[in-house]
């Protein structure tokens, strides 16, 4: 551990923390170093020649941990993007293999032709890979279409990695989800359809694992699966009350939520694990996070009473209308907007006819207004 008013440029811990480094990888034998920040480049190949091991950062590790549990074709496509992305600004330098050898002008040595070689091979896969993710967020948006005009609101499950997101799906629908104690086990969203206490149905996605200072290549290659997290109509926060950092998980998972522009969703609090503690503390903590809802989805206790907040945090479903919106009253469309969704717009001889979805008490006042229908 070291304490520092801001990383050393050069080599992230500074000259006196390298040797005392390098001492202890000469006593313990060790062939790696990692850092838990993120290194420049320059900072990394600096250490590297100075300690004369590998070095590699948080990120690198993450990346790793991800590629290792990635198993699907996507979560296959997205783990390379944000690999390449890492790498691609790291190839000068790494290792005598790839070190420039040519010396004057107009010359190149056999390390320099390989580097430029490798990069343009890397920006290549980059753009085919970022080709084949748009394909399936496309896909992604066309399903999310399908559900909405279903009229299935969405509800996905948030929360740290580990925290039991898949064992609490597993719970509410038996959707036989890999479940594993490990980092980022699931990588890609599975969606199931769960029956509510008051009879609505919603469907319940699981989503990818959220940690502290997520790398932003992590954020942008899986943007097609965290826009499971931003489309939907409600977040369940999972909450590993058993962890001894639970608090800064919160915090964490809160930051992402920010970060991806879904911390204004409703949320609802599920405080997973309390099997493993007392219930005095089980409802403490529960209460402490603001009315959250103590269960154990592995031993399936207080699942009823998770379903039944859903329910009634859940905003209310939408109604499908139809009106005729004339001309002098046009701002009127741009009202609806604010409210619900609309789905189209069409401007006749007498105004502008609008289908939309829209709340209750909303569907209910235009209609009085505009004569509209229900689209059936």
């Amino acid at each position: 551990m070291q304490k520092r008013p801001k990383p050393d440029p050069r080599s992230f811990i500074g000259a006196g923390k390298v040797e005392d480094l390098k001492e202890d990888i000469y006593e313990h034998s060790a062939d790696l170093v990692i850092l838990d920040g993120e290194l420049t480049p320059a900072q990394q190949r600096n250490l590297e020649r100075l300690l004369e091991v590998k070095v590699i950062d948080r990120t690198a590790l993450v990346l790793d941990i991800f590629a290792r549990r990635a198993h699907t074709k996507e979560g296959r496509l997205q783990v390379e993007l944000a690999q390449m992305t890492y790498l691609l600004p790291r190839l000068t330098g790494r290792g005598i293999w790839l070190s420039r050898l040519g010396g004057g002008i107009g010359t190149r040595g056999p390390g320099e032709t390989k580097l430029e070689v490798d990069r343009r091979r890397i920006r290549r896969r980059i753009t085919d890979l970022r080709r084949e993710i748009a394909g399936i967020s496309r896909h992604r948006a066309l399903q999310r279409q399908a559900r909405r005009e279903a009229q299935f609101p969405v509800v996905a499950l948030v929360g740290y990695t580990n925290a039991g997101k898949s064992t609490l799906l597993n719970a509410l629908t038996d959707a036989g989800v890999f479940v594993e104690d490990k980092l980022f086990a699931t990588l890609d969203p599975t969606i199931r359809k769960v029956m509510l206490p008051n009879q609505r149905a919603v469907l319940l996605v699981d989503t990818v694992g959220f940690i502290s200072r997520l790398p932003t290549q992590l954020v942008v290659a899986f943007r097609a699966t965290l826009e499971e997290v931003t489309e939907a109509d409600l977040l369940v926060h999972v909450v590993d009350a058993s962890h001894a950092a639970w608090r800064a998980q919160i915090a964490a998972v809160n930051t992402v939520l920010k970060e991806l522009d879904a911390a204004d969703k409703p949320v609802v609090y599920a405080i997973n694990k309390i099997d493993r503690l007392p219930t005095p503390r089980a409802r403490d903590l529960a209460s402490e996070v603001g009315e959250g809802v103590p269960i154990s989805a592995l031993q399936k206790v207080g699942l009823i009473n998770l379903l039944r907040r859903i329910a009634q945090q859940l905003p209310e479903p939408l109604e499908r209308v139809k009106l005729l919106v004339p001309y002098k009253q046009a701002r009127t469309v741009s009202e609806i907007f604010g409210w619900g969704r609309i789905i189209s717009q069409e401007y006749g001889e007498q105004g502008i006819t609008v289908e939309a979805e829209l709340p209750h008490v909303h569907a209910e006042r235009l209609r009085a207004l505009y004569n509209g229908a229900d689209l059936k």
